[in-house]
Formats: structure tokens, sequence, C-alpha cells
């Protein structure tokens, strides 16, 4: 096995080395200085890959199962787009000399109010420089390396050893939050990477008529829910009745649930002929959100007074009929005081 190292500036160095052995050059923090050796041994057909070894230039090794980048939690490292090396014309690895930003991190970041938002920076070959975060509507520096340079606690960077990414957290996220975030590498001139942040309210359900709708026996039911201030339409939108989740083919007959998709999200549950067994209570489940509840009554001859149990009481006529005798006593008695009064008016003086 030979090694062949090319040295460029006086603490980077890219080797190669000609053997059975695959290598290629990764970028890692030591210290401030970045560059470093990555080998995986050859794996026998229908085995799990070896792990890669990380090499650096004194001959250090760190040994990492998967060196790939994963995102598949928002405080994972984004996939990086660019490739971390290349072969130039000569067979030789190049990097660039200068760090540069990689546009797999997302420019638009959606987020939702009181849950965490996490904005990406992926920086290659950052060498000795530093990344911070700027609040661009009023220039507010977040943070500088891996320290928090603001108060505001909800603030904070996410940075392993061995990524590109400098992922900015900001946890309980509010409206207010909103706006452009900078990325920005300490060079001369000063290399930026905007990142928009949308914190948008919780998405909320709602039953149209809850708590309690009344129906006529032998009528259709017609449930409506609206789903509110969701980023995202939902993926699916449940029916239950008593807990029982409602379906086309469910014993009952006569179902049919329909959903429109878009800023707001309307679900409708149709259900011919009400009668008795309908009663009970019914929940709209969206994929998003909390659900929401509504009882149905099933009126079979009932009075429609019955029908205002949301609304304020009725006054009933046995209550009506003592407030009015009362109150024609009431005006009978200033009449009667009113005459009194203008009769000792009109009394002749010499009288």
């Amino acid at each position: 096995m030979q090694s062949h190292c090319i040295y460029q500036w006086k603490f980077l160095a890219y080797c190669m080395i000609s053997s059975q052995i695959s290598g290629e050059l990764v970028t890692f923090p030591r210290g401030h200085r970045s560059v470093g050796f990555a080998t995986s041994l050859p794996a026998p057909p229908d085995t799990k890959p070896l792990p890669t070894i990380l090499r650096d230039n004194r001959g250090r090794e760190d040994i990492y199962d998967d060196l790939e980048l994963s995102s598949e939690s928002p405080e994972d490292p984004v996939r990086p787009l660019i490739p971390m090396s290349a072969t130039g014309a000569t067979g030789t690895f190049v990097l660039p000399s200068q760090p540069v930003f990689d546009e797999a991190a997302p420019r638009n970041v959606s987020a939702i109010t009181g849950n965490s938002a996490y904005l990406h920076c992926v920086v290659h070959n950052l060498a000795n420089k530093s990344v911070s975060w700027i609040r661009q509507r009023d220039l507010h520096i977040l943070t500088v390396g891996r320290y928090t340079y603001t108060t505001d606690d909800r603030y904070q960077v996410i940075h392993s050893r061995h990524s590109t990414d400098w992922i900015l957290k900001i946890k309980y996220a509010q409206k207010r939050d909103s706006g452009n975030y900078e990325c920005q590498v300490s060079t001369k001139p000063i290399k930026s990477y905007v990142v928009h942040l949308n914190v948008f309210t919780a998405p909320e359900a709602t039953i149209i008529g809850s708590p309690d709708m009344y129906v006529n026996k032998g009528s259709t039911i017609n449930l409506t829910c609206i789903i509110t201030h969701s980023p995202q339409p939902p993926e699916f939108i449940h029916w239950k009745h008593n807990g029982i989740e409602l379906s086309y083919d469910s014993p009952r007959g006569g179902i049919t649930m329909v959903t429109e998709r878009g800023n707001t999200t309307t679900g409708y549950l149709l259900m011919k002929e009400a009668r008795q067994g309908d009663t009970g209570n019914y929940t709209c489940a969206p994929s998003n959100t909390s659900p929401s509840d509504l009882r149905l009554h099933v009126l079979d001859g009932e009075s429609p007074a019955a029908m205002q149990t949301n609304s304020a009481p009725l006054v009933s006529s046995k209550t009506t009929l003592p407030l009015v005798v009362l109150l024609l006593l009431n005006v009978s008695f200033a009449v009667v005081l009113l005459e009194h009064l203008l009769g000792a008016i009109a009394v002749p003086v010499g009288s």
C-alpha cells in the first residue's frame, strides 16, 4: 500500500492511497483546522459494510459506522449536495480553497407555534473561520461558533464534531420569530446564507355546531369539520361514533365521507335517514392536530323547544303572565298617584 500526499498551505495535506482500500477526503474539525482522510475496507458480498475510518494529518484515527450524513430527525445534519471529495484531471483530490455553502440546507423552513424550529447551514472547507447566525430584522447576533450571544435562551446552535452543518435551534417558536435568518462565515468579505422561517399557528379542528347538535329522525345527518391554521393539509380525517371508527362499509350503511383539502381543510360526514341509534358522541380526528367532538341528538317527536339548549333559556308562559300582571299594577298605581297630585294643584286658592 502506497500513500501520496500533496501539501498545500502549511496546515493542509491531501493524501491518496493506492491499494485495494478505497479512500476519500473528508473535512472535519481538529481545533480550527479541518482536513482528514477516510478509508473503507472492502466488505464481502451480502454483508454489512465495515466501519469507516477517519484519519487526520497526524495519523490519528476515528471509527464511525456510517460516514454519510443523515437528516432523519430535525437535529441531524442534512446530507450535502456538494461531494465531500472530488477527483481532478491529474487524479489528485481537489477541494475549494475558501469556505463554500451547500445548497442542501433548506432556504425555507416552516414550524408550528410552541414547537422547535431548526435552521440548517452547511459549510464546506471552513478551516479556521467561524460560523454565526444573525437575525436580519434587527441584525441581532444569535450565535457565534458554538456559543450563544443572546439573552433569549430559546436559541442554541447544534454542531457535532465531524459535521459541516451548523444548525440553529429555536425552542418554543412564536409567530414573531418568522423572518429571515443569516448564516455568516467570517471571511473577507463576509459570506452569508439566508434562511426564511415561517411560524404558523397550531392547526385546530372544529365541528360546526358543537358541542350539541339536534336532528329529526329520518333526516340526513351532515357533520362538517373545519381544520384551520395548518401549513399543510392533513393526510387523513377519521370520523368516530362513540369511539368506533366509521367507514363507507360500516354496518350502519348510508355513510359518505368527503374531504376538501386546501389552506382550510373541510371534512364532511353524511349519514342518510337518521335513527335513534345515531345518537351519541362524534369525533373528527385529523392526522395533524387534536380531535374535535360533538354530541348528536336524534329527536323523535320531541318539542322544538328542546333544540334550544345552546341558546339562552326560553321564558315559559307560566312565568310571563305574573310579570305582565305586576307591570300593569305598577302602571295603574302610577296613574292614580299622578291624578292625585294634579287634583291637589287644581284646588282654588280662596276655598
